[in-house]
């Protein structure tokens, strides 16, 4: 069941693997730049010799002094403010292959894709399907990742927000659009405010992890947790929404802002060969993000 338009993210309830939505929260940020630009009150932070000088002037020229006085203070108090975390750390997003350049015909009829508030964390996945392919194969082999997640259990689309294949391409998974907050279905009980990252093939110990693969990870990291502002070296806060978790439906769970999925869930994806790589992921997910290096 969809919430009305504007409930707050609540991930307390029952969630099956590719349920739990909310609509999408637009904050009130362009309304904001669009309001005038003498906002109430600026004229009292107007200093008292201006004040003055305003008074020996005619009432107009007083009034058009006193907006330019005022928008004056206000572009330096936003200088001084600085700004936003979300946007000094936000890094540029790299080249993802479009699901409709994959799946093409092969599409299922299905439901409006879901959404949440903002990206949290990622959670990187293996797909568990043989390594040795050619990287012109690889649409081909998301079909067949797809049509097993819709067919033999019954998902309404593949899990996956994103797919990474050996060679570092990028492919959109789940429908709703690369840029969006879309509500996977590829973590019992974490799918709310996160991304689903898979990396295509089996990744267990001793498997060589290919520096495309984990590179093209964390650009993709690194761009989805600069819109919030995340460093993906942090832990974060995520409410589990189901007890098949490894956590209590409603428990706050403090987790890795790249996580693997053995973090949220008793698997042993994505393999201990990627498991071994994350801290690499995360560290040059940050430095894509502008971040100092930790001392």
């Amino acid at each position: 069941m969809v919430p009305p338009s504007g409930t707050a993210h609540v991930a307390g309830a029952p969630d099956p693997p590719d349920s739990g939505t909310m609509r999408d929260i637009r904050g009130p940020r362009e309304a904001r730049q669009r309001r005038a630009v003498v906002q109430p009150g600026a004229a009292a932070r107007v200093p008292g010799a201006v004040r003055v000088l305003l008074g020996c002037l005619p009432g107009l020229a007083a009034v058009a002094a006193l907006a330019l006085c005022a928008s004056g203070v206000e572009r330096a108090a936003a200088t001084r403010a600085g700004p936003a975390a979300a946007d000094r750390h936000a890094a540029p997003r790299p080249p993802i292959v479009s699901r409709s350049h994959w799946l093409g015909g092969a599409v299922r009829e299905q439901p409006p894709p879901r959404y949440d508030d903002k990206v949290l964390a990622v959670f990187v996945h293996h797909t568990d399907t043989p390594n040795g392919y050619d990287c012109a194969d690889v649409p081909a082999i998301l079909r067949g990742v797809y049509t097993g997640q819709t067919g033999a259990r019954d998902w309404d689309d593949i899990g996956y927000n994103f797919v990474v294949d050996r060679c570092g391409t990028i492919y959109e998974g789940r429908a709703g659009g690369i840029d969006r907050a879309v509500t996977g279905a590829h973590t019992q009980g974490f799918n709310h405010r996160t991304t689903g990252i898979a990396a295509l093939g089996t990744f267990t110990a001793g498997v060589p992890v290919p520096d495309a693969l984990t590179d093209a990870i964390a650009a993709l990291a690194a761009w989805k947790l600069g819109g919030t502002g995340t460093d993906p070296r942090a832990k974060v806060s995520l409410v589990s929404s189901n007890g098949l978790s490894r956590y209590a439906a409603g428990a706050t769970a403090t987790l890795p802002a790249v996580a693997g999925h053995d973090d949220g869930y008793q698997t042993s994806c994505p393999g201990a060969a990627l498991t071994a790589r994350l801290s690499d992921i995360r560290e040059e997910a940050a430095r894509l993000q502008g971040r100092p290096d930790r001392a």
